[in-house]
């Protein structure tokens, strides 16, 4: 039967799809439970919106002293350019390159499982912080049930493989298959330079599918999985380099496992292949650095404000303040503008250093 959803409930539904903070998740979720048709057609919409409220809300309470939950928060809030998540099969060195781009001090051992929590830590790329945040191993045999939860915040992924290990063809495939499960799906297209094809980073694989992902959509209400899909761009990390292993490896396996993710070359022992992350990343996910000033007073030089490519003053306004937001009247622009201090509305696409007035 037809979800037949009204353009209220579509509008909240996209505010939710963007949001990344998790209080205002949950206020988009209430919002979408409260708009949507209460009908027959939507009774497995809204049994799913009520057990997402619920998931989120008791991750925002946090563990309760002297009650069942008492482990660890497993969503971790978004923080930096854009958070990233390490994902992959047991020991194929995701740990010991999260400590080398992150310098977390990850828990390393040559046994499998040895990160049980997710561990989030930063990384620097010019003057651009990505958040890496490490995740339990997957394996054909087991996932962690909060798994999916924790992918919900994601903006892209790092599958993290060894070619080296017998099975890691079957590994790939369980990971992508387990997800799917949950309504994760690892995409081969990113919203930066990755969709033409066009890279420039030397050794990274250029065979990229530049065409629609191929969406699946399991039996059940389709809005559900319109709305609950999270789709992780993803670049293929192929560690332990340093094994001599011959490149056209990576070629086999994305044959084989029938992706075609971009990919690079890394050896965590030495160091090889790591410093094509960062671009990689800063390129991929069409990250935007502003730079803003107040009116009369010079430019503040530090950390920019990051954004993603297409975003627009209003954007900039509301991470500077909300309250901002509200009241922005106009800004004036150097860098991408016309002319140096042009004003322009709040719809204007900003680009990579940028620097902004904002007038409210």
């Amino acid at each position: 039967m037809p979800t037949n959803v009204t353009p209220e409930y579509k509008k909240a539904k996209e505010a939710f799809k963007r949001a990344r903070d998790p209080q205002e998740r949950l206020a988009c979720l209430k919002e979408m439970l409260r708009l949507v048709p209460k009908h027959k057609g939507t009774d497995h919409l809204q049994a799913e919106i009520k057990t997402r409220i619920k998931q989120l809300t008791d991750e925002l309470a946090g563990p309760k002293k002297g009650g069942a939950r008492t482990g660890p928060v497993h969503t971790i809030q978004p923080d930096g350019a854009a958070q990233i998540a390490l994902i992959g099969p047991p020991n194929t060195g995701k740990s010991t390159l999260h400590d080398r781009l992150t310098g977390s001090h990850a828990e390393i051992g040559p046994y499998p499982h040895t990160t049980t929590a997710p561990l989030p830590g930063m990384f620097d790329y010019e003057d651009v912080q990505f958040q890496l945040v490490d995740l339990p191993p997957i394996s054909s045999s087991f996932m962690e049930p909060w798994m999916p939860n924790a992918l919900q915040l994601a903006h892209a992924a790092l599958l993290i493989v060894d070619l080296s290990i017998p099975g890691c063809v079957e590994n790939v495939a369980a990971i992508r298959d387990r997800l799917e499960e949950k309504r994760i799906t690892l995409i081969e297209q990113w919203q930066g330079v990755f969709e033409t094809g066009l890279l420039d980073v030397e050794g990274v694989k250029m065979a990229l599918n530049t065409g629609d992902s191929d969406q699946t959509t399991f039996e059940g209400d389709e809005e559900i999985d319109r709305t609950f899909r999270v789709q992780l761009p993803t670049l293929l990390v192929a560690n332990k380099s340093d094994l001599d292993w011959d490149r056209d490896e990576i070629d086999v396996l994305q044959e084989l496992v029938d992706v075609r993710y971009p990919a690079v070359a890394v050896s965590t022992e030495t160091g090889d292949g790591v410093d094509k992350i960062g671009p990689l990343l800063f390129q991929g996910l069409g990250i935007v650095r502003v730079y803003t000033k107040i009116p009369g007073k010079k430019a503040d030089s530090g950390r920019p404000y990051t954004l993603f490519a297409g975003e627009t003053v209003l954007d900039v306004a509301r991470l500077v303040h909300r309250d901002l937001a509200r009241t922005l009247k106009f800004a004036r622009v150097w860098g991408s503008a016309k002319f140096d201090g042009q004003q322009v509305g709040k719809d204007y696409v900003v680009g990579d250093g940028d620097l902004i007035e904002l007038h409210a």
